[in-house]
């Protein structure tokens, strides 16, 4: 009985991603607004990357931060968005298994890449700002060089424990997701056993990265805002604030999104809608830095 059980079961070979169920006229709707502000968000990062590869004026740390910023954005996005765009227009939505955890690992791990670099940026803006007569000498090429290497590899290197982690769970049905991505989440609950390690080491994980970071820039910020209180001439002030607020907006709208999205227990429509918040910063905050 139990080796005929085993032959009967059928494991899942492909997701459904839900999205947003509409009528038709609405999907397509949502197809073109998307798709106007996908196409947004790939000129103005890939405007700023070009801008600071061809400008010899914006070779300096910061803007090179940003350039990379804007490449990883571009790549963030587009682990999403396409597959997105076509279920608009699919009758099916279905993405295969080996696609859906591959998006889940590479959408996580630029996002993580991302909270880093948010945390590089802050702490460039810090020595700009709160040691301006070292900064020269703290921030060198080698780096800054060193330090984008680092943020660009160091995702991809801790989202391998959860993505093997979860993709060794058993999925034999049902195999909805109502999501527009392939979540970690909405995938553990369509697991046919309950793995609470896993599930706790994923938590564990999420909440230490972005505690961990958003503390470290929140840090940061604090000692930049009482080195700029305490500058006596207000163009000074004005200077420091204006190269800080528009990234300072971005970290906010980042962390906040993703805290309400992977931090509260909260419903999946509510989930889509903080998905929707975080894209909006990505297309239209970017272009603001530069």
């Amino acid at each position: 009985m139990n080796v005929s059980s085993r032959e009967t079961t059928q494991y899942v070979s492909h997701f459904i991603l839900m999205g947003f169920p509409s009528r038709p006229e609405m999907q397509l709707l949502y197809f073109g607004l998307f798709s106007v502000a996908y196409a947004l968000t790939l000129m103005g990062n890939t405007a700023i990357v070009c801008a600071v590869r061809w400008d010899q004026r914006l070779h300096t740390p910061m803007y090179i931060l940003l350039g990379n910023f804007s490449l990883l954005e571009i790549c963030y996005v587009t682990t999403t968005v396409p597959n997105m765009l076509a279920n608009f227009l699919s009758t099916s939505k279905s993405i295969s298994f080996v696609s859906c955890f591959a998006q889940f690992y590479f959408f996580f791990s630029l996002g993580c890449d991302e909270g880093f670099y948010l945390c590089i940026m802050a702490f460039d803006r810090y020595l700009a700002v709160c040691r301006p007569l070292h900064y020269p000498r703290i921030m060198t090429k080698q780096l800054y060089t060193g330090l984008v290497i680092f943020e660009w590899s160091c995702g991809f290197m801790l989202f391998l424990t959860p993505v093997v982690l979860i993709s060794q769970l058993p999925f034999c049905g049902p195999n909805i997701i109502d999501h527009f991505i392939c979540d970690p989440v909405p995938l553990m609950m369509l697991s046919c056993s309950e793995d609470t390690t896993t599930q706790f080491i994923y938590s564990t994980f999420n909440a230490i990265f972005m505690f961990g970071t958003f503390l470290f820039i929140l840090c940061s910020y604090a000692l930049v805002i009482l080195a700029v209180l305490k500058m006596s001439s207000a163009a000074s002030k004005r200077k420091a604030f204006s190269t800080c607020t528009s990234h300072l907006a971005v970290v906010i709208l980042f962390f906040g999104s993703v805290m309400v999205m992977y931090v509260s227990l909260e419903s999946s429509e509510d989930a889509k809608i903080h998905y929707l918040i975080l894209f909006c910063d990505n297309t239209f905050m970017q272009s603001s830095d530069i």
